[in-house]
């Protein structure tokens, strides 16, 4: 058996390659037809002209289901493990709801294009990197709490690591595109895609750019992280028939509903 298929590991395994992917694909297919510039562009630019518009949505929309898959598993082990340690149980429902609101950001990066909806595109940007930094750091917290007893402390250190490098990435990303739209360097540069080094506001936007790049592969890093976790992890699932046919409701089924209108439980 290979090592991404034990368990549930294959999960996170799929999350980072596909979402991957989806960056790296639709950053061929725009400069390839030319609609952006090969140096370091936004991530954003590649997927805002078709037909890598296309592509990047649709590729982003099953990162999202996957990101949502594989955060909900980390859930369920992390209350299995820890079934009589509330402080840990409140981390890690608060985590859950983190880690959803940032791939509801990302399903919103991938459909409202920049140049198209731009304070729409950079309220999924908020969502996915900032709540998702938020994210990060709860499961570090929870990395930190478990340990050594169900985490060892390498875990810890790779998880903090990287949360650390996604916070810095955030912090240069968001000073420098201060920097750039605060009028210093011309109007409309939201809309811009191709740029001359000799222009100004061409570093402070390489600056913003490849701090995007760090950014999203932080992202991606941290979900590695979780590889091992969910090689101890598998999922079955048991059929229970209540009946031969498919017709009726089984009789105790329509015993169990009456049973429960009458406590007041429906």
């Amino acid at each position: 058996m290979w090592w991404f298929q034990q368990g549930l590991s294959f999960l996170p395994v799929a999350l980072v390659v596909w979402s991957a992917a989806s960056f790296v694909f639709s950053y061929i297919t725009a400069i390839v037809l030319h609609h952006v510039d090969p140096l370091v562009p936004y991530i954003s630019d590649t997927g805002t002209i078709p037909p890598e518009r296309c592509l990047f949505g649709i590729m982003l929309n099953v990162s999202t289901f996957l990101g949502m898959a594989t955060m909900y598993v980390r859930y369920k082990q992390v209350s299995a493990l820890s079934p009589e340690k509330p402080k840990i149980l409140r981390l890690n429902k608060l985590g859950l709801t983190l880690g959803w609101l940032s791939c509801f950001g990302l399903c919103i990066i991938a459909n409202f294009q920049k140049c198209i909806l731009y304070y729409i595109h950079v309220l999924g940007a908020c969502l996915t990197f900032g709540v998702g930094s938020i994210y990060m750091l709860v499961q570090t917290v929870l990395s930190y709490l478990m340990q050594p007893e169900l985490h060892s402390k390498d875990i810890f250190w790779a998880r903090l690591a990287v949360f650390l490098w996604s916070s810095s990435s955030i912090l240069s990303m968001f000073v420098s595109s201060v920097v750039l739209y605060s009028g210093l360097y011309g109007q409309n540069l939201v809309q811009k895609l191709h740029w001359d080094p000799q222009e100004r506001g061409y570093t402070p936007h390489i600056i913003s750019t490849v701090s995007e790049w760090s950014l999203a592969f932080s992202f991606l890093s941290f979900f590695l992280t979780y590889i091992r976790d969910f090689q101890k992890i598998s999922l079955r699932a048991v059929v229970s028939l209540q009946g031969q046919t498919l017709h009726e409701s089984p009789r105790s089924f329509r015993a169990e509903e009456q049973a429960l209108l009458i406590a007041g439980s429906i």
